[in-house]
């Protein structure tokens, strides 16, 4: 499987896939790095830094092993990355002799100093690799690729699990689209797309109404047959429940389907899925908030392309004072800024950019919003939390003293609340209402029923 880009060099890729990599370990978003990399090289050098990022724990240990006095941060870059890409891996991305010849390339242009030293670091682990990867793997780091407070903060919240929680970190993910239901239906677009060539399967389970369509082999949204057009989005089968959830209460007698016209605040909207997909899902009168203007101005885009209309706001959701109108909310979504331990396949930088003490401060976050927007919501109303995380301070923790504090004469959880959803094929930890067999991010759902 070869990741190059065929009018660039295999060094160029490394070189630019190294600079990626020291950012990241410097603090920047892998997103605004790739931003600002060169056009013609930015799919490859996407593709390499991934592999790169969900690797980087065994790198990082190698290294230590092969070269135990650290190298100057930009040829440690470049070294790391190359033992990440000759990790083994059912499907190396490229055969070893090529991988070393065109690293020394890098850095020949990169760090000439350093080419000979790297070389030679490259080629023992080749000869010796069988041994090295053993030593690595008996490290937490170089056995799990995530830094080791998260590696004890996913065991103890999930003592059962935690090992395939971090091991499915690495894996692939799906590529799964939203078919707008007011243009077309999942089962027509699964032929539309077999008619391309390309093969996907309708997902069966009731919760996503017939619209959600898992590609067998990812591609370009540019290539998605009515994706410029508003017919389709590309939106995760686990973000995919929260219409459903908010809309429908799932017929449960206390949570009936919203009224055409409910007035709905979705609190954090950007980039826009989810205010897009209640749109798609019903009538409604739909207010998006977000802090960052910015970033709202995506969620205008979003709605754009599908024909959608929402009114836009930007403003604090733990400051109601500076934007909310007055009129109360018949169901607010609040998609809580949170770690993304969920979605670490999809974002790999974000394991190595995240601290362990960020996850107090999201906590905190996240019952001030909650708290901030509750008493915005009319009686009888529903309120969805949601956070893509798989951390249950995060999700159940917080939830629960929610609950706690307003008492059920006030608020109480519906039947149908997911809970945590797991990255896992069968979301073993899931029961009742929370359990599916679709591979899906992490996610946790709370849908609470204000008396």
């Amino acid at each position: 499987m070869t990741i190059a880009t065929p009018s660039l060099p295999l060094a160029r890729l490394l070189d630019l896939t190294a600079d990626a990599v020291q950012a990241v370990r410097g603090g920047r978003s892998l997103n605004d790095v790739l931003a600002r990399c060169p056009a013609d090289a930015r799919p490859g050098v996407q593709a390499l830094t991934f592999h790169v990022l969900r690797w980087l724990g065994s790198a990082t240990e190698l290294r230590g092993m092969l070269a135990p006095k650290a190298p100057p941060p930009n040829v440690d870059a470049l070294l790391t990355t190359a033992l990440a890409l000759l990790w083994p891996v059912e499907m190396p991305p490229y055969a070893d002799h090529t991988l070393v010849d065109q690293a020394v390339n890098a850095a020949r242009q990169r760090t000439p100093a350093a080419a000979g030293f790297i070389n030679a670091v490259l080629r023992r682990f080749i000869r010796e690799r069988d041994s090295l990867v053993a030593a690595c793997r008996r490290t937490p780091l170089g056995a799990y690729n995530h830094p080791l407070w998260w590696v004890e903060r996913v065991r103890q919240d999930w003592p059962q699990h935690w090992q395939a929680l971090l091991e499915s970190a690495n894996l692939r993910p799906p590529l799964t689209l939203r078919v707008n239901a007011r243009r077309g239906t999942g089962a027509a677009y699964v032929q539309r797309l077999a008619a391309q060539g390309r093969a996907a399967t309708l997902l069966a389970d009731p919760t996503y109404g017939g619209q959600a369509v898992m590609m067998a082999e990812p591609c370009a949204v540019q290539l998605l047959p009515g994706f410029a057009e508003g017919e389709v989005s590309v939106q995760d089968a686990a973000a995919q429940r929260a219409a459903g959830l908010l809309v429908d209460g799932h017929g449960t007698d206390a949570l009936a389907a919203l009224p055409a016209g409910a007035r709905v605040l979705d609190a954090c909207a950007a980039p826009g899925g989810k205010t897009a997909h209640l749109l798609e899902h019903a009538d409604l009168d739909v207010l998006a908030l977000d802090s960052d203007p910015l970033r709202l101005a995506r969620v205008q885009d979003t709605l754009n392309r599908l024909r959608l209309k929402a009114e836009l706001k930007a403003g604090d959701a733990r400051e109601p004072a500076s934007w909310w109108d007055g009129r109360r909310f018949q169901a607010i979504l609040l998609d809580a800024p949170c770690s993304a331990s969920g979605i670490v396949r999809r974002h790999p930088d974000v394991r190595w950019l995240r601290r362990a003490d960020d996850i107090a401060v999201l906590a905190r976050q996240q019952t001030a919003m909650l708290e901030a927007l509750w008493p915005l919501l009319e009686p009888g109303g529903r309120l969805l939390y949601a956070t893509c995380s798989i951390f249950k301070a995060e999700g159940q923790a917080p939830i629960e003293a929610f609950l706690q504090r307003h008492g059920p004469a006030e608020a109480t959880l519906a039947a149908c609340s997911p809970g945590h959803l797991l990255p896992l094929p069968d979301n073993q930890a899931g029961a009742g209402a929370g359990r599916t067999t679709v591979l899906q991010d992490g996610f946790y759902y709370a849908l609470i029923h204000k008396h």
